[in-house]
């Protein structure tokens, strides 16, 4: 299973400024990058903690409907200006693992869904027939993973593997009871890889040959 921002997608950073400016055009509050002090960081989960704080429940729906729509259309002309990368050597790994037969994929995104699937395609990331949950199912990480390994649809699984570049990947899993691989250099955790060129590394963190 593995998270979209930042541990599949170069997508980080702008992802990150068009959900502070979508924030800032409809509720005129300005909210910082510091997820780890949100209950959920999740882009459901971040909102709703927003608009709780701004004791603004009764608008709730039409905030939620304004700022992912403006949210959406801003990844979306982002998009379209700029060249998305992968990260270095997911799309074959990916591909590896798509061709096994012993091994189900998921994604798992604290994004929604429609701005995940445009930043997939974007990066070259267009694999049919991959599960996928994100916040447009649940506000919750966990959840959202619990719903991604339905998804999956392979019924038992010998062992679960959640892919992961931030503290809220790595705390979900812990807590679901996943195998935790660290992707890049946001957080170091005892199986870390820096990008999908460590292939046999990350391979071997599985328990696959």
């Amino acid at each position: 299973m593995f998270d979209i921002d930042g541990t599949l997608v170069e997508s980080y950073d702008f992802d990150t400024e068009c959900f502070q400016a979508a924030v800032k055009n409809v509720m005129g509050i300005s909210i910082g990058t510091d997820w780890g002090r949100y209950r959920h960081v999740t882009d459901a989960g971040i909102l709703s903690e927003i608009i709780e704080k701004a004791g603004l429940q009764r608008e709730r729906e039409r905030i939620f409907f304004d700022v992912k729509a403006q949210f959406v259309r801003r990844v979306e002309e982002y998009i379209s200006h700029h060249e998305l990368s992968p990260i270095c050597g997911a799309v074959e790994f990916l591909s590896r693992l798509v061709k096994r037969q012993d091994v189900a994929i998921a994604f798992a995104t604290g994004g929604w869904a429609e701005t995940a699937r445009m930043k997939l395609d974007a990066a070259g990331i267009s694999l049919p027939g991959i599960a996928m949950a994100s916040s447009s199912d649940h506000y919750c990480r966990t959840e959202i993973m619990r719903v991604a390994e339905m998804r999956a649809s392979k019924g038992s699984y010998d062992s679960k593997t959640y892919f992961g570049d931030g503290p809220w990947d790595w705390k979900a899993s812990e807590a679901l009871g996943y195998n935790f691989i660290s992707v890049g250099s946001r957080i170091h955790t005892a199986q870390s890889i820096g990008d999908y060129t460590e292939s046999d590394k990350a391979f071997r963190f599985i328990g696959l040959k």
